[in-house]
């Protein structure tokens, strides 16, 4: 570790990792409000479809907080190995995106994905130490 504190470590990876949950959540979201995008392209041809994309709020929101999420990387890399900070992002990304997909998206999360889940979970444990 560099110059940060455990604390700074860990708000700035939490932070990015929260970032990029709430963009892809917010952009999943969008998508399935707008619905089939062939359909949409169909009707209104390709200009249409970006028109469709870019005019919805969430998916907005969503592009937002990924951008957020690419300065808070770049932040978290400035103070943060990189050995630990691009796997503990990564694994926290995909354990946060199954429990909001399940919360918010309401998805069908099976036994398999939530075994998947704790062992990325022992993965983020095993890389901290």
């Amino acid at each position: 570790m560099k110059t940060a504190t455990v604390f700074q470590t860990w708000s700035a990876i939490g932070g990015v990792a929260a970032l990029a949950v709430l963009g892809e959540v917010l952009i999943a979201a969008a998508m399935r409000q707008l619905g089939d995008l062939d359909r949409i392209r169909e009707k209104s041809g390709l200009p249409g479809a970006i028109r469709a994309v870019l005019s919805s709020p969430m998916f907005l929101a969503g592009a937002l907080c990924m951008a957020l999420n690419f300065f808070g990387m770049l932040y978290a890399l400035s103070i943060v190995d990189l050995s630990l900070a691009a796997p503990a992002i990564a694994s926290l990304t995909y354990v946060g995106n199954a429990i909001a997909a399940k919360l918010f998206l309401h998805e069908n999360v099976d036994r398999r994905r939530w075994l998947a889940v704790l062992f990325v979970c022992v993965g983020v444990v095993l890389i901290s130490r």
